[in-house]
Formats: structure tokens, C-alpha cells, sequence
């Protein structure tokens, strides 16, 4: 089956070629978005536009790479302009200035004195039956005629570890409805056009000469007096991804089929627009919509969650969900641009809390298919999997935490959705999952023997048991316990919880006699002690409370663990620290998540909100809209190697934010809505739009109302909704209302952060952190941590009817202005410690 795909493209080429005709294609209006973001390009920086079949990959100076999933059909695409009575070619990739997001499509400026180049590009949601699209328009504007060359690499590279046919012919070919490239590789079913209406091609190097892999360039032709309302589109299209081409008969002509094809599509530019500028128009209609007093948080959490949709695939069975993307250049692994099961299980709670259970269902619907017949679930699955013989290589099964993941997420999505009847349909994959957590223990908890558990890289030695898999068994054991009873299983239901309390107990063996958890166990029962993240996890989905874990918590809120861009998986004070490894010592989004909702379920709200932030501000880092994979752990700047568009660093944006500041939780089993809110102090109003309980959307507001917070959830229809502040597993007797509404006390004081310096791409970290919140009856006392001798701003609330009732308040460490605390750090070198108490 062909897969056709739309490109728009310059080619530049010199003033003496031969004519060119006339563009056709008239310029429509694109869409200008509230959510857009405006960039300065930086030529080193990535950009991706990723869609369900395609993606334009690049860097900022406007240079890129063209996927038809599986296949890069070009790379290394640049741009050239010659202006007439100008003879000096302008090389446009060294003038690109600006670089404008939107939620359906990216615009590149490159701007020169006398031309400027716009590069539109955009990735169509719907098409004709198979046909899926990439789409780039290029727009001119120049004080005379000019004419632009775009040369690029023809590839043909199929996506790792797919294998390749040798390098790529480029061929002109003429037809009927004009003409372009035809890109033949080895293989006589794997073939591509490049084509562009009007366009002109460049040397075509005869065969006679000796073999060599030339660029390819297309030229077109600009006047100011006839096109400055002209876009000019290239159009791409590919060849089954298999290697045959089953619809060519003996004697027929596929690749002039697929050419022709492909020209034919230049009148349907617009519609392909449209049908992505539709499809982010109603992007929140049913999806969650934050609005609170911080309009840069908003945009970061509507950000995320376009992100997270981004990775969809749709497959034969269910949907991929592709974990990270950056450019391939000649590699043919674009980042990671495949599916992976425990990127996708973790991002599955972000996906529920802002209400897409479909998107939920095709995922699992896709792990369960992959599942081993005993009951492992998958790690990665390549898009040319088809194409080897994947499940002989070491990479399908690689890890082991998918398996607790998946039982983990399947409760969350049944709980949430109320969709009973896909776990009914599922029950014998969700038991051979649990059967081969079982079968794989040491001293009853889930191990490593069965491949990775977080960690693929370790010293001195890969661990035997981490804390990280021990913790995700004892939350899947209580995830099968509450499966079981909604399918009648009472043996189940009470040996899987049994099971869990006996694995809780293992996990609280991992506290060290100093107060810290530790990564992990040996065979021989001793402990590793090195001072990690991972033990995060245990919080995760507020089942565990692992005791005594305040030292740990110090830990990660302090300058070992803590930067102003989020949390090192390791302190910087062990051993096996390195700032630029990936597993050691490295920034991951992921972390900072994982670290953020178990300070929210800790009741840790100031370190929380602190962490949530260094996230947000990763949304305009990089590349603009996406969040990176992982960051140096000593300087703001992510790695090289960096996947610039990572799903799970979206993902742990949205889950801590709407489960743990937002303290959503929806029970559709039970008609419950939890809501236990950890607002920051200088929120007065929050709005909530789509809070999703089964099949119920409920617009809810969240506001303060002198010692209460006041919360409301309405809906279109009366429904039967319990709207509770803490958690209760009973059915909900209330009866059907459109309207409910919950109060809740506050303290009568409140502190919220200041106003933070603004840390730029390769400084240290240099922001305040809040290492922990002692709440009394009339006093609040904060450890604080901040660069010796610096001043610190902390704002006060008071929480009362009226201003004449506000107590008077006592502040020892600090001084209080107002409503403004002003905190000095002791002098010295790095991070000095203070505390600050307020008593009423």
C-alpha cells in the first residue's frame, strides 16, 4: 500500500535555468494560536513536528530531515537564494532568526536585507484511505525576482534495526501532471518521490560516471510582481515500508504511479491543513484545560499534553506510543522514535488524569498483544520490527518493570474510565502478568533476574534488587487485589494484598540506620547505599506510606539532589557520580515527576511546587513546546544525545500537577471525586475545565473564600457524585445533582515562593529550596537551603474573614515586610541551611 506525503520545498538554483512555470498554489490563512511560541533560533537547537505517520525532525537554523514512518526520506535539506542583478548566493540556514510554535505547525524566519523565507511546516491528521501526510510551505518575499535552491541528501533509510539497501539513486522523471525525483535504492519495492510543482532539478550525474551519492537540489522561481501570495509545497510520497509493492502488476509503472500520485496532491494542500488546524481547534473540548493565576503554567500544561498526544500510532492492534524523538541524521534511530512499554505505562497517568481513556485502551490494547507467553510485557518494539527477527534480539524483553507497570496502570485506567469490560476482556493476560511477577522474587519481592529494573548502567556492578522494583511490586500487588474483587476473584483479591503487605515489608528493610533509603540489594542481603531518586517511586500512586522517610525526602529537596531544573537520579556527593551519565547523576524530567507527586502525597507542597516549576520552564528550553529527556547534572543544558521531544518528561509535568497540586482523583466505580488541592498561597482562584469521571466531564473551580477554599464541580447533566476531600471506596449514594460543591479548611497561614532569578542555558543552579514545612496548631517552621549569603523573598499569607481578625504573627530567622518574609543566607561557599519559623 502507498503511503503518500505532502513536503513543501525550495530549490534554488541560478538564474540561468531554464524557465519555470508559474506556482499554483495560492496562500490560506494558518492558524495563530494562543498556546504559540515565539523563539529566537539557535542554530544548534532541535525542532520536531511528530505525527501519527510521519515527522520533520531539524534544527532551529532550519535544515531538516523528512520521516515517512518507517522511512527518512531526505536529510540534510537546505536552503540557497540567488536575487537578480544580486550575483552572491544567500545561504538562508546562516539567516534564520526566529522560530514560531504553534499546536499545528512550525514556521522558520530567515531574514536577509533584500528576501525574506518563511518555512511553514505541518503534519496532516486525515487523508485519503492511506495516504498520511508531512507538509512544509515555503513563502517568499523579495525586492526582485530571485530564485531558491533546496538541496538535500536523498536516504531512503529504513528506522533501525531495519536493514538497508546501499545508497539511494536520484532520478528525474517527467510525467503528464509534471515531474520530480524518483529515489530507488536496491530493493526493487522500496522507492520514494521527491517532487515539486513548477520546480526545476539539478545535475542528474550519468550512469557511465563513477558511482558517488550526490545531494540532490530542486529550484523554483520568485517574482514579487506575481507570487507574494504563493506558497510553494514539496510533495513526497513512499513505497510500502515491507519492500514490495503487492498493487504493481507485471508491466506496470509504480514508481510514475506514485509520482503521479503524489503531484495530484498539490490541490488538496489546504483541506490537509485544515484538517489539522481542526483537529488542535477542539483539542481541549474534551480534554482537561487548567487555568489558574499563572498564565506561563497553563500554557506548559496545555503544552504537555499536545506532547503526550504526539506520540500516537496508530496500529493494527491498539496504539504505539513512541517514547522520544531528535534528529537521525545518517544513524536511522530518530531519538526514540519507537514504542516502549514502561515510557508508555508511566505516561498513561497523565494520559487518564486529563481524560483521554481511548488513547488509554489503545495503549494497553497494544502491550497486551506484545505480551510473552509468560507473561512479560514488552520493553520496545521498533516500526521495522516486521522487518527482522525482533523477538531474536535482546531488546523486545529487556526490562522487567514493564510487567508491575502494566498491572499498576490497568487498575488506574479501570478505576478511572469505569471500564469494566476491558479489563473482563483481558483478565487472562492481567493473571499470566501477575503469575510472572511472582515467579521471579528474592525473599517474596520482584528482583532483576528477568532484566533491567530502572537502572541499564551501574558500578561497580548492575544491582540484583532495586528499591525502584520493589516498590512497583508492592503498588501492583494492591493494583491486582482491587482487579480481583471487581472480577469476583476472592482467593486473589486477598493473597495479592496479603502478598503486598509481605513485599511493604521488604521495601521498609531498604531504610538505612541514617534515615535514607537505599537503591538496592544484593544477593548476598547486603545493601547498596548509594543516595538515589529511585525509592520516589514508592509514593507513587498514594497506596505505600514507607516510614520515617523524612531524612530521605531532606535529601532529595537539598542542593545534592535538587537543581533549578529538576532532580539528579544520584547526589552529587557519592561516589558514583557523574553530572553527564545517563543513569548516575543526570537530570531527568522523569525524576523530577517521580519526586514531585511523592512530596505532594507527603504533604511536602512547597519543595512539590518548586520541582513542578523547573519542569514548566523546560517547556521553552530546547525545543519549543516538547520537554527534554535528560539534562547535565552540574549545568543547565541538556545532553547531546537528548531525545528533544521525550513523552514520559511531558507526561511527569501533568501527573504530579493534576493528582497532586490539583489533588484530583476520579473514582467512575464507586461516582466518587476526590479533590484534596495543594494550592500555592497566592492562588486565589483555579478553573478547571473537563475533570473527567467515566464517561462525566465536570468543570470544576477551586477558590478561596477567607479560612476556606471553596470548590465547585458542575456538570451539563445530573449526576450521581460523591465530591470528597479524602479517599472512600464505598459506592456513592448521593442523589443525581448538576452541581456539587465541597469546603475545605485552610491553615490559618500560608507561605508561597518568591519571584526566582532566571537561570540561563549553562549556569549553575542558583534558586532556593525548601528542605522541609513542620506544621503546629500556631506555628509553621521551614528548613530553607540557598546560596550562602544571599536574600531570600518567601510571600505570607493569613487565611481569615477579614483583614481586621488576621492574627499577628511572630517570625524568628527571618524578617517580616508585610506580607513579604525576607530570609539572609549565612555566608559561605555553595548552599547554606536556615530555618524560619511564624507563629500566630
Amino acid at each position: 500500500m502507498l503511503k503518500i506525503f505532502l513536503l513543501a520545498q525550495f530549490v534554488f538554483f541560478s538564474l540561468g535555468l531554464q524557465a519555470q512555470t508559474s506556482p499554483s498554489l495560492a496562500q490560506f490563512q494558518l492558524e495563530n494560536d494562543s498556546l504559540a511560541i515565539h523563539h529566537v533560533a539557535q542554530p544548534q537547537q532541535p525542532f520536531t513536528l511528530v505525527g501519527e505517520h510521519a515527522a520533520i525532525l531539524g534544527e532551529q537554523d532550519g535544515t531538516f530531515e523528512l520521516w515517512l514512518m518507517p522511512i527518512q526520506v531526505l536529510r540534510n535539506a537546505h536552503l540557497t537564494a540567488r536575487l537578480q542583478g544580486y550575483d552572491f548566493p544567500i545561504e538562508l540556514n546562516k539567516l534564520a532568526t526566529d522560530v514560531d510554535v504553534e499546536p499545528d505547525h512550525t514556521t522558520i524566519t530567515y531574514s536577509h536585507a533584500a528576501i525574506t523565507v518563511r518555512q511553514h511546516m505541518f503534519l496532516p491528521r486525515t487523508g485519503a484511505s492511506g495516504i498520511a501526510s508531512a507538509v512544509v510551505l515555503f513563502e517568499v518575499h523579495a525586492v526582485r525576482p530571485a530564485q531558491i535552491t533546496l538541496t538535500f541528501d536523498p536516504s531512503m533509510t529504513m528506522e533501525w534495526p531495519a536493514p538497508n539497501f546501499g545508497p539511494t539513486n536520484a532520478g528525474w522523471r517527467e510525467r503528464p501532471g509534471g515531474s520530480g525525483y524518483v529515489l530507488q535504492t536496491n530493493s526493487p519495492g522500496l522507492y520514494g518521490v521527491v517532487a515539486m510543482p513548477g520546480a526545476t532539478h539539478g545535475e542528474i550525474r550519468p550512469y557511465q560516471e563513477r558511482a558517488a551519492e550526490p545531494p540532490a537540489v530542486l529550484t523554483f522561481s520568485y517574482d514579487p510582481k506575481r507570487d507574494d501570495h504563493t506558497f510553494y509545497p514539496l510533495l513526497c510520497g513512499v513505497s510500502d515500508a515491507g519492500g514490495l509493492n503487492p498493487q504493481a502488476k507485471q508491466g506496470a509503472d509504480p514508481t510514475g504511479e506514485l509520482l503521479d500520485r503524489v503531484l495530484a496532491l498539490e490541490d488538496h494542500i489546504p483541506e490537509l491543513y485544515r484538517s489539522t488546524a481542526e483537529y488542535y481547534k477542539h483539542f481541549f473540548d474534551e480534554r482537561l484545560d487548567v487555568t489558574t493565576p499563572d498564565p506561563q503554567f497553563d500554557k506548559a500544561l496545555r503544552w504537555a499534553e499536545i506532547s503526550v498526544d504526539q506520540s500516537r500510532t496508530p496500529l493494527a492492534k491498539g496504539t504505539g506510543m513512541t517514547a522520544g524523538w531528535l534528529p537521525a541524521g545518517t544513524t536511522a534511530r530518530p531519538g526514540y522514535g519507537w514504542f516502549f512499554g514502561r515510557d508508555a505505562l508511566w505516561s498513561l497517568y497523565a494520559i487518564n488524569s486529563y481524560g483521554d481513556f481511548q488513547f488509554s485502551r489503545g495503549a494497553l490494547e497494544f502491550l497486551l498483544s506484545q505480551q510473552r507467553a509468560d507473561g512479560k510485557i514488552m520493553h520496545e518494539f521498533s516500526q521495522t520490527a516486521g522487518q527482522v527477527d525482533w523477538r531474536s534480539m535482546p531488546y523486545q524483553y529487556a526490562a522487567a518493570d514493564a510487567t508491575p507497570l502494566l498491572l499498576m496502570a490497568m487498575d488506574d485506567y479501570v478505576r478511572m474510565s469505569g471500564d469494566v469490560e476491558f479489563l473482563r476482556a483481558h483478565w487472562q493476560e492481567i493473571l499470566l502478568a501477575y503469575r510472572f511477577t511472582r515467579a521471579h522474587t528474592t525473599e517474596g519481592a520482584m528482583d532483576n533476574s528477568q532484566g533491567t529494573g530502572w537502572v541499564e548502567e551501574w558500578l561497580p556492578h548492575k544491582p540484583d534488587q532495586e528499591i525502584y522494583m520493589v516498590a512497583l511490586d508492592a503498588q501492583a500487588n494492591l493494583a491486582v487485589s482491587r482487579l480481583a474483587k471487581l472480577m469476583g476473584d476472592s482467593k486473589l483479591e486477598a493473597g495479592s494484598l496479603e502478598t503486598a503487605r509481605t513485599v511493604e515489608a521488604r521495601l521498609a528493610a531498604y531504610r538505612s540506620p541514617t534515615g535514607i533509603y537505599r537503591f538496592s540489594r544484593n544477593h548476598d542481603g547486603s545493601f547498596e547505599n548509594v543516595r538515589s531518586t529511585f525509592p520516589s517511586v514508592a509514593w507513587w500512586t498514594g497506596d505505600l506510606h514507607p516510614a520515617e522517610a523524612d531524612k530521605t525526602f531532606a535529601d532529595w529537596e537539598g542542593s545534592h539532589f535538587t537543581v533549578d531544573w529538576g532532580v539528579r537520579s544520584v547526589a552529587n556527593t557519592q561516589t558514583i557520580y557523574d553530572p553527564i551519565s545517563y543513569h548516575r547523576g543526570s537530570v531527568w524530567p522523569l525524576y523530577t515527576g517521580w519526586t514531585a507527586m511523592a512530596e505532594y502525597r507527603t504533604g511536602r507542597s512547597l519543595a512539590a511546587f518548586e520541582h513542578l516549576q523547573s519542569s514548566v520552564r523546560l517547556t521553552d528550553l530546547q525545543d519549543p513546546g516538547a520537554i527534554t529527556e535528560v539534562l547535565s547534572g552540574e549545568f543547565y543544558q541538556p545532553l547531546a544525545r537528548s531525545s528533544s521531544h521525550q513523552l514520559w518528561s511531558s507526561a511527569m509535568l501533568l501527573s504530579p500537577a493534576i493528582r497532586g497540586l490539583f489533588g484530583i482523583n476520579a473514582d467512575a466505580l464507586n461516582h466518587r471525586l476526590t479533590i484534596s488541592p495543594q494550592l500555592p498561597a497566592d492562588w486565589n482562584h483555579v478553573a478547571l475545565r473537563n475533570v473527567t469521571v467515566g464517561n462525566t466531564r465536570y468543570n470544576v473551580t477551586m477558590d478561596r473564600k477567607g479560612p476556606e477554599l471553596v470548590i465547585d464541580a458542575d456538570s451539563t447533566e445530573a449526576t450521581v457524585l460523591c465530591l470528597t476531600a479524602a479517599t472512600n471506596n464505598t459506592p456513592c449514594n448521593e442523589p443525581p445533582a448538576s452541581h456539587h460543591s465541597l469546603h475545605l479548611p485552610l491553615t490559618p497561614v500560608e507561605v508561597s515562593l518568591g519571584e526566582e532569578a532566571e537561570t540561563r542555558q549553562g549556569m549553575q543552579s542558583q534558586h532556593m529550596h525548601v528542605l522541609n514545612e513542620q506544621r503546629e496548631a500556631k506555628s509553621l517552621t521551614l528548613t530553607l537551603e540557598a546560596p550562602g549569603g544571599s536574600d531570600q523573598t518567601l510571600k505570607v499569607r493569613r487565611n481569615m474573614d477579614h483583614a481586621d481578625k488576621a492574627p499577628s504573627l511572630m517570625v524568628s530567622g527571618g524578617e517580616l515586610h508585610g506580607d513579604l518574609l525576607q530570609v539572609h543566607a549565612p555566608s559561605g561557599e555553595g548552599y547554606q541551611t536556615m530555618k524560619v519559623t511564624i507563629r500566630w
